[in-house]
């Protein structure tokens, strides 16, 4: 059990750029284009803090859901590069042997390599945006202070706003990782047989399942199979706007027990299931290959 954990944390020290590095100095680029925007634009800064008082409940929820999601579509950009590129890692530095002999078999390499995807790589980005929206919630509450409506009572139900959708966020992404998990585990085992060129046989995969189904089958076209409508299925989250929709309209205040409650009974928890036992075959069949290539 140590030596997979030494093997996960082996990717986040290898991959810390894209995880961590990276989107800490985005948060400070952006924080001190907010300060120095605010300090030479006193008069805005003002205006800015008398808008935030006249609903500043959905200002600072629609500000956090906003800048959360900015944040998961940044992890999904980075985790596909990393299944395609760091499944190939060993086999491009040369490593391939030393782990071959290490203990470690190559389906316990890879299946490090994809709990590194689902844990600490996305855990490092969930906590830099966490630093990220409270240092913008700092920043707005300044600024309701330079207006001179800053109290004690905005002060708290910001912080309230800021744990609720905290607890949201972290739902919502554990959610996605689960959801998406087959996508990464194939892009990884790609990546473990292809190297880089997974990234645009992974993008043209689906197209192709989808045309020999079509052609074979038959349909009005290539992109109305049931291939293609069952992975447009799988690449939407199945979260149900119901709940949001009152929110945004007016007809009852956010309340994140009710929402997670609502998401997590709406959710397709049996594709998760037919999603995890998916990844987990084809990180198998993967590591065979990964293990009779390197024999060869």
């Amino acid at each position: 059990m140590k030596a997979f954990f030494a093997l996960v944390h082996r990717e986040f020290i290898e991959h810390r750029g894209a995880f961590l590095v990276a989107p800490l100095v985005l948060v400070g680029v952006v924080f001190a284009l907010t300060l120095l925007a605010f300090t030479l634009r006193h008069g805005e800064g003002r205006f800015s803090g008398q808008l935030l008082t006249v609903a500043p409940h959905w200002v600072f929820e629609a500000g956090f859901a906003s800048l959360s999601m900015a944040w998961l579509l940044y992890l999904g950009f980075v985790l596909f590069f990393y299944c395609a590129d760091g499944f190939a890692a060993d086999k491009r530095n040369n490593a391939m042997l030393f782990w071959k002999s290490m203990p470690v078999s190559d389906f316990k390499i890879l299946l490090s390599k994809i709990t590194a995807a689902l844990t600490i790589l996305p855990g490092a980005i969930f906590a830099v945006a966490l630093i990220s929206i409270l240092l913008m919630f700092g920043v707005a509450y300044i600024t309701t202070m330079i207006a001179g409506l800053g109290n004690v009572s905005l002060l708290v139900a910001i912080a309230g706003i800021y744990a609720q959708m905290a607890l949201v966020f972290l739902v919502v992404l554990v959610c996605a990782l689960l959801w998406y998990l087959p996508y990464l585990a194939l892009v990884g085992a790609m990546g473990s047989v292809v190297g880089r060129w997974a990234i645009p046989l992974a993008l043209l995969l689906p197209a192709v399942v989808s045309v020999l189904e079509w052609v074979t089958i038959g349909g009005l076209h290539p992109f109305a199979t049931h291939t293609w409508n069952y992975l447009d299925y799988r690449s939407q989250l199945p979260v149900s706007p119901d709940y949001m929709d009152r929110v945004f309209e007016g007809q009852e205040a956010f309340n994140a027990t009710l929402f997670i409650t609502d998401f997590l009974q709406k959710f397709d928890w049996l594709q998760v299931g037919i999603g995890a036992v998916f990844a987990l075959a084809v990180l198998y069949l993967a590591s065979e290959y990964r293990r009779r290539a390197a024999v060869n």
